[in-house]
C-alpha cells in the first residue's frame, strides 16, 4: 500500500500561483491530481507517468497548470498559474499500480481557495 501525503494548498487572490506537492511513501506507475469542488463530481486535472512519457491535463487548466516529478524523493508536483476563482477545490493526489483508468491509491486532500 503506498500512502500518498499532499502539501501547499492555501488561499490566493485570483491570478496568483499556488504549488501543491504530493509525497508518495513508494513508487508507482503513475502519480496524478483530481480536484472536488463543494456540490460538484470530483475531476482529473492532471497526470504523469513515473517515466514522464506520458503527461495529460485536463483541458481547463491546460498553460495553467503544470504537473512535474522528483523520482528520487518520490514526489509529484503541481504548479498552478493564473488561478481562477473557479479553480477553487479540494486538490486530490492520486497514483495508480498500473496503466488503465483505474487509480489505487488516494491521498487526504488539500483545499486551494481563489479569491476574487
Amino acid at each position: 500500500q503506498v500512502q500518498l501525503v499532499e502539501s501547499g494548498g492555501g488561499l490566493v487572490q485570483a491570478g496568483g500561483s499556488l504549488r501543491l506537492s504530493c509525497a508518495a511513501s513508494g513508487r508507482t506507475f503513475a502519480l496524478g491530481w483530481f480536484r472536488q469542488a463543494p456540490g460538484k463530481e470530483r475531476e482529473f486535472v492532471a497526470v504523469t507517468t513515473w517515466s514522464g512519457q506520458i503527461i495529460d491535463y485536463a483541458d481547463s487548466v491546460k498553460g495553467r497548470f503544470t504537473i512535474s516529478r522528483d523520482n528520487a524523493k518520490n514526489t509529484v508536483f503541481l504548479q498552478m498559474n493564473s488561478l481562477k476563482p473557479e479553480d477553487t477545490a479540494v486538490y486530490y493526489c492520486a497514483g495508480q499500480k498500473s496503466a488503465g483508468l483505474r487509480y489505487d491509491y488516494w491521498g487526504q486532500g488539500t483545499q486551494v481557495t481563489v479569491s476574487s
